[in-house]
This record gives structure tokens, C-alpha cells and sequence, in this order.
């Protein structure tokens, strides 16, 4: 089943209209959603790899490499893709591709024009004049477990990206001096004038017994967050967890217990 949402509708979420975007494009589904995009004659959209769905018509596809300056090396060691697909028109006449996204999630489309030309954010794929850069935040204070609070994805330019979020979608505008505290994985997008600091909610140690909700990101006004309510790493928990062993849902003893020979066997290694 699919549904194009009505240039109000997307209006009130991206700052846009349908009529103002340069290329046309049509959002397709309900959860795992599609963007169906129009390119005409020499145009072409910048994806991550593995989220093109289709195609009418020939498309070329040719790999654009991260250079080492924009922090592709980290991503390499982190296990990301170092590496965006651009599909292009080769042909006279207009030909549509479909983007993915890559899980249970809603696409939402963003105008870089409203936000000051930078955002940062989980990117899916972009039109036009959008730029593509992961920077590392190298301060002390931000740098914690996971890729998430280590590696951003910045965009700047005056073209039309589209975003991913899990469940439903809250947009947030923080005045000047306004602080506003949330979980870490529940940030999708947010614009360069924010202050993010990251803080451990509680004592480390929790972090061995698998509690949630350990890292929160201090944001400080001005500017705009968008917030999602179900992170894939919380989706996938629930996954996780819901096909354990029975043996260890029915004795969830041995779970602690093998946890706790696990991170003390890590520390053994790791230690000094």
C-alpha cells in the first residue's frame, strides 16, 4: 500500500513544499518507507550503499569514495561504509530510482535552505548541491561507547536530503540558552548551533548489567532537534531479546551470571 503525503503535510515536517523541491520525489508505504525520486537528463542522488530499490529506466551507478581528510579512515574502523552510491541519468528523458529505508523507519524530506545550509544528522540520500562530510568530535566530554556518539555526519549546501527515524517523529525548536536533555539514540537530526554534551546518566558500572537510557545529550538553544521515539538499536534489542534461548528466559540467572564472566574476562584482556 502506498500514500503521497501532501505538499502540506510535508511543509509542516521538512520547512518545504513538493512544488519547491527542484526534483520531484513521492514517499511511498507506511513504516519501512520508499522515496521514489524523478531525475531528469545528467541529474543524480547521492545514497548509502545497499538502499537503492529500484529503478525505471537505465540508471548508472559509480562508487564515491570518502577521502581520509573527512574521517573515512574512522569510519573504516568503526565498521561503517566508506563509500556513497550516485545514480544518474544517463538518458533524454526522466527516469525514476526508489530509495530504501534501511529498517523500520519513516523518511522525512529536509531542505538544507531552511536550516542554515548544515545539518547534522542520519543521512539516507541527498539532490543537488548537498555535501556529505563526517567529522569526529574529538573533545573529551563527547567521546563515549558507540559510533553514534563518535561519528557525525555533516551536510551543508542548499539542496534537498532525506532522513531517517524510527517510530514517530517529534521536531523540537530550543530558544537561545534553552536545555534540553535526551537519550543519545533517539537524536536524528539536528542543526550545527546547538551545544551537545554528553553525559553518563548514572554511575559507569551500569553499563555492564545492559541498562538503558545510559547516555544523554545535553542540548543547548539555539536551534532545531528532531527526535525519534524508536532508535534501531532499541528496535533491535527488543528482536534480541525476544528470540533468546529458552533455557535463558526461564533462568535468567545463567544470564547475569554468563554476562558477568564475559565482562570480567573482557577486563582481564583489556586490563593492565
Amino acid at each position: 500500500m502506498s500514500a503521497r503525503p501532501s505538499p502540506a503535510s510535508i511543509k509542516n515536517r521538512s520547512g518545504i513544499s513538493q512544488q519547491d523541491a527542484v526534483i520531484p520525489f513521492q514517499i511511498l508505504g507506511g513504516e519501512a518507507q520508499i522515496v521514489q525520486i524523478m531525475l531528469k537528463p545528467q541529474e543524480k542522488v547521492i545514497t548509502k550503499p545497499g538502499s537503492m530499490c529500484f529503478t525505471f529506466g537505465s540508471i548508472e551507478m559509480e562508487n564515491t569514495y570518502v577521502p581520509e581528510h573527512e574521517v573515512g579512515m574512522w569510519q573504516w574502523l568503526f565498521g561503517k561504509s566508506i563509500t556513497s552510491i550516485a545514480l544518474r541519468n544517463p538518458g533524454p528523458n526522466d527516469r525514476y530510482v526508489g530509495i530504501a529505508a534501511p529498517s523500520l523507519a519513516r523518511i522525512l524530506p529536509i531542505d538544507l535552505a531552511m536550516f542554515g545550509g548544515q545539518l547534522l544528522y542520519a543521512f539516507l540520500c541527498s539532490i543537488n548541491d548537498v555535501k556529505v562530510k563526517n567529522t569526529v568530535d574529538q573533545r573529551p566530554r563527547n567521546v563515549v561507547n558507540g559510533v553514534e556518539g563518535f561519528l557525525r555526519q555533516k551536510l551543508s549546501g542548499q539542496g534537498l536530503a532525506f532522513i531517517i527515524a524510527g517510530g514517530s517523529v517529534v521536531q523540537k525548536n530550543l530558544e537561545v540558552g534553552k536545555v534540553f536533555a535526551v537519550d543519545l539514540s533517539c537524536i536524528v537530526a539536528l542543526t550545527a548551533s546547538i551545544n551537545v554534551q554528553i553525559k553518563y546518566n548514572g554511575p559507569i558500572r551500569r553499563a555492564v548489567f545492559g541498562s538503558e537510557n545510559l547516555v544523554i545529550a545535553v542540548l543547548t538553544g539555539p536551534g532545531i532537534v528532531f527526535i525519534q521515539s524508536l532508535p534501531f538499536h532499541r528496535l533491535s534489542q527488543r528482536f534480541a531479546r525476544a528470540v533468546t534461548s529458552p533455557n535463558m528466559r526461564g533462568n535468567p540467572k545463567k544470564g547475569v551470571h554468563l554476562k558477568f564472566r564475559l565482562n570480567r574476562s573482557q577486563c582481564l584482556i583489556l586490563g593492565p
